[in-house]
């Protein structure tokens, strides 16, 4: 039997011997066999290390059929974005009961980046790309590093992309994705269907044949893609929770850097770094230098995307005091350990201005630095150096117990400032 599992954390270099076997694997089960590739990934390949995803969509009742003559037990996860149908919803519940699933789970959305990014609830409408991502791809995310691998209803019908779809795929975080369904057509499904008279999707009837989040999906005309009733009119295909061997699909699941340490963990940081060239009228989840902010300023506060702000030492944080609520996120760059201008900038940003989003620090931050900056007002912190990862991991930072500058009304300084010492003490 090929040992695929690598149980633990999964190797960040590719290996060979595994690929290899991922191959092997994929010649060992006839096309139609979607029983039997499940059974070999839930009892054989990944036992209780592998869960499935569903969209309790249009198609979605024979892998969950499948499912329920496999294991009953096996984890399903629903991501319910709060943008579906109500007929979808609807759907889980017929399904569960008529299958008698009984580990249907329901992923959500964090509700602090629903109130930052999409307050409104109308991302989908600017930057379907993002709500994708906070709706889709994070809640998924934080779920399947749990797991060796997830199980999938793609097929290689559904869009040309999907066209070389395999059984059996090794994804670039070393985690393996199983598609039961990879070899079936539209008449299979069907068939499937009829034969063991599965309970259809409301929405099917009326011309939905691939069916998502409301807002982004619609009516499916003769003769097209399945798919092409979702994100219609926008160069978009996937949501961006799946990746094909070939690279063709989207964005890899993650082998993201977890490098944003925030709220006691290291998580993967949504922002990207600005880059020479970048338009600030249309960048998304992207920290835009001070300078370029204030040369176009008109056009970043008409970018309808999540953007963030990049403060250097020099910057003058007065002159954009009136507009720190437009960003989502506030970088302060420490581009040297001696360097201590960005504490200045951060406690004007907070204390001052009165900014109440994520203040993150990035460059040289060194363990010696995070407990004088958490003072200071930052509550985020990207970290390279490996042994502050460790410290903040560990919980073992350099606390601060004597201060020269104190911050806020809480801290009482040290030395020449009696009077302060005693308003404080009396407080």
């Amino acid at each position: 039997m090929l040992d695929l599992a690598a149980p633990g954390i999964r190797a960040h270099k590719p290996d060979k011997l595994r690929q290899l076997g991922i191959m092997s694997l994929n010649g060992m089960f006839d096309e139609m066999d979607g029983v039997g590739v499940l059974r070999q990934a839930v009892t054989e390949l990944l036992p209780g290390d592998v869960a499935i995803v569903s969209s309790f969509g249009a198609d979605s009742s024979v892998l969950l059929h499948m499912v329920s003559e496999v294991d009953k037990d096996l984890p399903v996860y629903f991501l319910e974005t709060g943008k579906h149908f109500p007929e979808t919803l609807e759907y889980v519940e017929t399904l569960k009961q008529r299958l008698g699933l009984t580990n249907v789970i329901a992923l959500h959305p964090d509700a602090k980046d629903i109130e930052r990014f999409d307050p409104k609830g109308n991302l989908w409408e600017t930057d379907p790309d993002s709500c994708c991502h906070i709706r889709k791809t994070e809640p998924l995310e934080a779920t399947v590093k749990g797991f060796g691998g997830w199980i999938t209803g793609r097929k290689r019908f559904q869009t040309s992309e999907r066209g070389v779809l395999p059984h059996f795929e090794l994804t670039s975080d070393d985690r393996i994705k199983v598609n039961p369904l990879a070899y079936f057509s539209d008449a299979d499904i069907t068939t499937y269907k009829l034969k063991y008279g599965l309970p259809e999707h409301p929405l099917y009837s009326r011309g939905y044949k691939s069916i998502g989040c409301a807002p982004c999906t619609s009516v499916v005309a003769e003769g097209e893609d399945p798919r092409a009733g979702r994100w219609r009119g926008l160069n978009k295909k996937e949501c961006g929770i799946h990746f094909d061997f070939n690279g063709a699909i989207a964005k890899p699941m993650a082998e993201q850097e977890l490098n944003l340490w925030k709220d006691g963990k290291f998580i993967a940081d949504p922002f990207h770094p600005w880059v020479e060239g970048d338009d600030p009228a249309s960048v998304r989840y992207t920290h835009i230098p001070l300078p370029v902010f204030l040369e176009r300023r008109d056009a970043v506060l008409a970018n309808p995307h999540p953007v963030g702000l990049l403060v250097s030492p020099g910057d003058n944080v007065e002159l954009v005091k009136g507009d720190l609520d437009r960003f989502s996120s506030i970088a302060i760059n420490f581009p040297a350990f001696g360097d201590g201008r960005g504490y200045s900038s951060a406690r004007l940003i907070v204390e001052r201005y009165g900014y109440k989003g994520e203040v993150r620090a990035v460059g040289d931050v060194l363990h010696d630095q995070v407990s004088h900056m958490r003072r200071c007002g930052m509550t985020a912190f990207v970290v390279k150096h490996e042994p502050t990862r460790k410290a903040l991991e560990d919980g073992k930072l350099a606390t601060v117990d004597i201060f020269y500058q104190p911050v806020g009304l809480t801290e009482i300084p040290l030395g020449t400032r009696p009077f302060l010492r005693r308003a404080v003490e009396n407080a």
